[in-house]
């Protein structure tokens, strides 16, 4: 069972999480406490359970029929596993839920819940945000940027033209990043009558819909602070990986699983410059 909840909370993202939130509160604050420490702890794993097994849970029939599922990409949980999963997922988030409202304020409040909707609005029947074209992509990237602004907001941060501006690359990162990750699934998401960015225009369409987002989020970066404007060179690797499929069709939708593999290495290799990039900006403020 902890194999499969472990499987299922997707190891190789929890850093996508955890990182955005602990560099945002800590440079803010510039303190080591037990808000920052439980938040992290937080946004490593009981978050990322609650987000990515509740996906799994409701996902399961057209989880059946992608061949990529059942590994690091994602777990094909057994309908044994339904029902721990999602309580598994309610009793890790609550506790920790309970000490970030304690010590926020109203604005972090509101923060937090359009985070956790977001996790749960993406998956749930009567929801299914990830089946609502273009909002798909919307609520993913919302999964990743809402700790950063989390942690702004519970820290105190003012929030500048440029702070926006990175925020805003971010965001256009995270779409652009769902967005290609679509496109694998293409013809498994139309087998089991699941819409998505992808099924809608198109794989061909969805690839360079992400290409040009990641090009965005790069020119977006050139209007931060010092050293930020250097951070635009990371989306480059990004554009490159999605290149490949500039001329992808529905029919071979699949082979964009290359990319994706490429992908997830790829973050933790931007996440290292980003990390150099954050203490050299806080060495010379």
């Amino acid at each position: 069972m902890l194999k499969d909840l472990l499987l299922s909370s997707r190891p190789l993202s929890w850093v996508n999480t955890a990182f955005p939130f602990a560099a945002a509160y800590y440079l803010t604050t510039g303190a080591i406490d037990l808000t920052l420490v439980l938040g992290t702890i937080f946004f490593l794993v009981p978050y990322n359970l609650a987000m990515y097994g509740i996906n799994d849970v409701f996902d399961y029939e057209s989880d059946l029929r992608n061949p990529r599922k059942g590994g690091v990409e994602g777990a094909l949980l057994a309908p044994r596993m339904h029902r721990p999963t999602l309580i598994a997922a309610s009793v890790t988030t609550l506790p920790f839920l309970v000490y970030l409202v304690a010590v926020g304020n109203p604005l972090s409040w509101f923060v937090l819940l359009v985070s956790m909707f977001a996790v749960v609005a993406y998956s749930v029947k009567g929801l299914r945000f990830k089946e609502r074209p273009f909002l798909d992509s919307l609520t993913s990237s919302t999964h990743f940027v809402s700790p950063t602004i989390y942690a702004l907001v519970l820290a105190g941060a003012v929030f500048t033209p440029q702070l926006w501006a990175i925020l805003a690359a971010f965001f256009l990162w995270g779409i652009a990043s769902h967005a290609f990750g679509a496109v694998q699934d293409v013809l498994a998401d139309r087998a089991a009558e699941i819409s998505s960015i992808a099924t809608v225009i198109g794989a061909r369409a969805t690839t360079r819909f992400a290409v040009y987002a990641y090009l965005a989020g790069g020119l977006l970066l050139l209007f931060s602070d010092w050293p930020g404007p250097l951070a635009a060179i990371l989306v480059l690797p990004y554009i490159a990986m999605c290149a490949p499929f500039w001329n992808i069709t529905d029919a071979t939708a699949e082979s964009a699983n290359r990319g994706w593999r490429k992908f997830l290495a790829l973050n933790f290799v931007t996440g290292f410059f980003v990390t150099m990039l954050l203490i050299w900006w806080a060495l010379i403020r």
